[in-house]
């Protein structure tokens, strides 16, 4: 029983092995539809332990073990119990995982993962696909960011614990970056700095190269006066505080999340580049006001509009998964509505590129460069979860939970957005099309590690 499988990736066996050891590792190799959470992540692979949220508020503790500590060719981790929410996996399950490091040649790597464990080879399999394309891409995003000289900088992050804030501290942190989470609470280490968003510290941002700006409510919900107003009082005025700041503090980059919604909820069949002229409508109305609460001098600014991110882990498709996994997915309306997507790690390169591209200022819009209309995201989702999707949500139904203006706002709106100024760039997306982006997440792709 168990796994045994290998993959090449195209870096040398020291910063492979290294990327592994830096924190974030644990988070950029978790698949999203695992129902598994980080709880503690390890801080040395040579005794470290590692402890994950488990269903029902069991723990899985990953405990390395000393002996197996050989770098840069070998760590070992082994399950193991620390309380009596970690009991249950202990005594009921067998894991020791061997990750061995072997140099194909200067610049390839070879990486080699066993498993001894009862649970059969053919489970595990997604999880280490996952992992391999996963590390493959991150250590090329870094390396293409090195080529543009991007060294080792200091990234101050709001909205660190959301789910696209989650995904790039982790990513910076695995590419040697020093990550500066800002949060609203009393610091709990040294990667935490405390910010007020109305009157940010004049010293929070000493020290810091760049500043990515990800916090603000949550948009789902029913558009009720106080919600619309909470959107609204969350981006506005903090980001005009926290853009002043940075630019006396002297910081070179400033990106701020944006959003699509900044063209209207429904422009047609009408191709919208960040040329194109602003839509109609409370969160275009948002958006612009956002937007323009950057506009400082002494930055180079990037406000990344972005589309409807595809993750399991949160958003649309944590919502869309049960149901579509269930039979109970389906168009909604007429399914005429255009959808303009993107995959949480293309939204993640997104943002590095913005931190190393100098060329990129202004608006950039971050959606995949294949937008599909409601219909055809059906089809896609049911055809990867090898269910029907015979039941269309009536146009009324969105309405009930969102009300008349979120239901068209938010459900049935139809933005065609292209990625022009990514694609004048050369950027390269690494899941171009819906089908393959899903596959990724929900892991059901094919196998491409050796074994």
């Amino acid at each position: 029983m168990g796994i045994e499988c290998s993959s090449v990736v195209a870096a040398p066996l020291t910063e492979v092995f290294d990327w592994f050891a830096r924190p974030g590792a644990f988070t950029r190799l978790s698949p999203p539809w695992q129902p598994m959470t980080l709880v503690s992540e390890s801080e040395s692979l040579a005794d470290g332990r590692a402890v994950l949220g488990l269903p029902a508020g069991l723990r899985w503790v990953a405990r390395h073990d000393p002996d197996g500590f050989d770098p840069p060719y070998r760590f070992v981790d082994r399950i193991d119990s620390d309380g009596p929410a970690s009991l249950p996996a202990a005594l009921a399950i067998r894991w020791k995982h061997t990750h061995d490091f072997e140099a194909v040649d200067a610049t390839h790597t070879r990486v080699l993962d066993r498993v001894d464990t009862p649970v059969p080879a053919r489970i595990l399999r997604s999880t280490f696909d996952y992992r391999y394309r996963q590390l493959a891409a991150d250590l090329a995003a870094h390396q293409t960011a090195a080529r543009h000289g991007f060294t080792r900088s200091t990234i101050a992050v709001t909205g660190a614990t959301g789910l696209v804030g989650t995904a790039l501290t982790a990513f910076l942190s695995t590419g040697g970056h020093t990550v500066i989470r800002l949060v609203r609470h009393a610091p709990r280490d040294a990667g935490e700095r405390q910010w007020n968003p109305a009157n940010p510290a004049p010293d929070m941002l000493t020290g810091v190269d760049a500043v990515v700006h990800l916090a603000g409510a949550s948009i789902a919900g029913r558009f009720t006066d106080r919600h619309k107003r909470d959107i609204a009082d969350s981006r506005i005025e903090p980001t005009r505080a926290l853009a002043e700041l940075a630019a006396r503090t002297g910081i070179s980059t400033f990106v701020s999340a944006s959003a699509i919604g900044y063209y209207g909820d429904d422009r047609g069949d009408e191709t919208l580049t960040e040329q194109s002229e602003r839509g109609g409508g409370f969160l275009a109305d948002v958006v612009a006001d956002w937007e323009r609460a950057t506009e400082v001098t002494g930055c180079r600014v990037v406000r990344v509009r972005t589309g409807i991110v595809q993750s399991p882990a949160g958003g649309t498709l944590r919502l869309l998964r049960p149901l579509f996994t269930l039979g109970l997915g389906g168009r909604i309306g007429d399914g005429s509505q255009w959808l303009s997507w993107i995959g949480i790690d293309d939204l993640i390169d997104v943002y590095h590129r913005a931190l190393w591209d100098d060329s990129l200022a202004g608006a950039v819009n971050a959606v995949a460069p294949a937008p599909v209309r409601n219909s055809e995201y059906t089809r896609v989702l049911a055809a990867i979860l090898h269910r029907p999707a015979v039941l269309p949500v009536p146009g009324f139904g969105p309405a009930l939970l969102l009300g008349r203006q979120g239901a068209r706002e938010l459900a049935l709106a139809s933005q065609r957005v292209a990625p022009a100024r990514l694609a004048a760039a050369g950027h390269e997306f690494r899941n171009p099309d819906l089908t393959s982006a899903l596959r990724h997440v929900l892991g059901r792709t094919d196998s491409h590690a050796e074994s």
